[in-house]
């Protein structure tokens, strides 16, 4: 597995991203430039909820108020097995759901 990132986010919990996974979300979300800003969503953000139908899921949301387009949060979907953090996808947003 080739690790583009790991980070520890705001709940002290490590995530990685990696090169198969970053690979899937520029090919269907271009609109997330480079994985500086899915870090940044992890490690400072707005909010984080966890998914309605599987605890093991949570959404990080980074709002960016300079963003021209009316979708100005990055939501970051993640998913723990064993204590560690996989993201699943990443894209934006007009609110935070």
């Amino acid at each position: 597995m080739n690790i583009i990132f790991e980070v520890i986010d705001k709940s002290g919990r490590k995530i990685r991203l990696t090169k198969e996974q970053w690979s899937k979300i520029r090919k269907k979300h271009p609109e997330v430039e480079n994985e500086e800003l899915i870090k940044e969503a992890l490690e400072k953000p707005t909010k984080i909820i966890y998914h309605n139908y599987d605890e093991s899921v949570y959404k990080y949301y980074k709002h960016y108020k300079n963003r021209s387009y009316p979708e100005n949060f990055l939501m970051v979907l993640v998913k723990y097995l064993n204590g560690d953090g996989f993201i699943v996808t990443s894209y934006f947003m007009d609110k935070i759901e």
